[in-house]
């Protein structure tokens, strides 16, 4: 079983989802076939955990794979052949390359491609050696892109995303929703708040504008998973 391949499916079906109107009953399904189900949800998130740059030195990258090793063989025998068979009829659909072949080669038994499975280990290390990458604040990204963010139409914000961004949606699009509601209308007060100041030192009067239009934007949206991860995406950068 390549379960980086499922997951590369997974994370493409729910983002792919959002452009169209399928969100609700593709969420609903991630839900009951994998959240749910704590051998899955615990692939799922090992899967994430050695995927993520975490700016570790050598040892603790090598005990983290280690551990992660461990993990993955007490808990891959418990998913049953119904489970994924189930996720394969959803996901049947779904083209796309695997994200993960690194972390399949790691967790494989194949003792004929021991040679990928060592070079894997070795990229995987070095992955999580790197430093998290970070957002450029506004002292190097003009404020006309910063607007950018908010003003991007769902599909174009979308296609825009780095897989780093995009395992991050993820992530909020599975959060309880009442929370983020909670979360939202904080996060909107803050960053309209920064809009201000931004445009209170702004001199060039197209750049003055287009914040007014932002602000105004930000102000009249309802809640949804997309326009929070917007608006924390352009809070980071302010």
């Amino acid at each position: 079983m390549k379960f980086g391949l499922i997951k590369s499916k997974i994370e493409k079906c729910l983002i792919e989802s959002y452009k169209k109107d399928s969100f609700k009953s593709n969420m609903f399904v991630f839900n009951e076939l994998v959240l749910e189900n704590k051998n899955l949800s615990k692939l799922y998130f090992l899967y994430d955990e050695l995927s993520t740059n975490k700016g570790l030195n050598e040892s603790l990258a090598n005990e983290l794979i280690n551990q992660s090793v461990i993990i993955y063989e007490n808990t891959v025998n418990k998913v049953s052949k119904n489970n994924i068979n189930d996720l394969n009829l959803w996901l049947s659909n779904v083209k796309t390359k695997n994200n993960y072949e690194h972390i399949d080669n790691l967790f494989s038994n194949n003792v004929l491609t021991l040679e990928n499975k060592i070079k894997s280990k070795n990229i995987i290390v070095e992955n999580l050696k790197n430093s998290p990458v970070k957002m450029e604040g506004t002292l190097n990204l003009p404020v006309k892109k910063l607007v950018d963010v908010a003003n991007k139409t769902v599909n174009k914000f979308l296609e825009s995303l780095n897989e780093n961004s995009k395992k991050t949606l993820i992530k909020i699009l599975s959060e309880n929703e009442d929370k983020l509601k909670l979360k939202y209308e904080v996060l909107k007060e803050t960053v309209v708040d920064k809009l201000e100041e931004l445009k209170e030192i702004e001199k060039e009067t197209d750049v003055i504008s287009r914040i007014t239009e932002t602000i105004s934007k930000i102000q009249k949206e309802r809640f949804d998973r997309i326009n929070y991860f917007k608006l924390q995406e352009l809070h980071k950068n302010i």
